[in-house]
């Protein structure tokens, strides 16, 4: 696990809230808070440039930070703390708070590790798709031991085959906290979808247009000799 330095200023009990952690952003600074399990809560700043550069390493958010605490009257601390969270303007995208994990190197902790894959599945070149299960794992062991990732090799994976946590590949000192058999990710058949176009059974069809017939041009003529006839019988029945 890679380690840097930041440095910080230890910030006075006082200067709380909202109107002071304006101030300290206008200054390029950010309010952070370090804490401890069964210890007070220290409220320090650090420079925003700084601790974005602290974090180009291929570690990212997962390194190791050695904080140099600035204090009055030339009282320095050094604490080892871990990024626990990173609050992020919702648009302009820079860094408003940080809360950071003190720790010992010489104590087991429990961190969070990403998992990564090595190689192309058979399964995918034969026209399968390869799907997430898991993305990251929870270990357990000495901060100098965590790991940037844990690989999980799947070439020879076929389409419905999987693989699990026990097939990860895991560094000495290192404890996994999830059951061997959890999956982590499978291959498999893509899934396409057919739209059939049927009429559902005891559902009425569209009733057929009834077409009017074609008079002949001797049954047109007929019709026409009748039809005064009819009229008038019609005209005489109404008296």
């Amino acid at each position: 696990m890679e380690q840097v330095q930041l440095a910080a200023t230890l910030r006075k009990k006082e200067e709380a809230g909202k109107k002071f952690a304006n101030q300290l952003r206008k200054q390029g600074l950010v309010p952070t808070v370090v804490y401890k399990s069964g210890k007070e809560t220290l409220s320090v700043a650090v420079n925003e440039k700084e601790f974005e550069k602290a974090l180009h390493t291929s570690a990212g958010e997962k390194v190791l930070v050695e904080l140099k605490i600035a204090g009055a009257a030339g009282k320095d601390q050094s604490r080892t703390v871990l990024i626990k969270a990173i609050q992020h303007h919702p648009y302009k995208d820079n860094v408003l708070n940080i809360d950071f994990q003190q720790i010992a190197l010489d104590e087991v902790i429990k961190v969070k590790v990403p998992i990564h894959t090595k190689g192309e599945a058979a399964g995918v070149k034969a026209g399968g798709i390869l799907e997430r299960i898991m993305w990251e794992v929870e270990i357990e062991c000495l901060p100098t031991q965590i790991p940037e990732r844990l690989e999980i090799d799947v070439t020879g994976l076929e389409i419905g085959h999987s693989k699990a946590i026990k097939d990860l590949v895991v560094p000495s000192g290192i404890k996994i906290l999830v059951e061997p058999e959890q999956i982590i990710l499978s291959v498999n058949i893509k899934k396409t979808i057919e739209e059939a176009v049927a009429v559902p059974e005891g559902e009425a069809t569209e009733p057929e247009v009834l077409r009017e017939k074609k008079l002949t041009e001797e049954e047109a003529a007929a019709a026409a000799e009748t039809a005064p006839a009819e009229e008038k019988k019609t005209k005489e029945d109404k008296k």
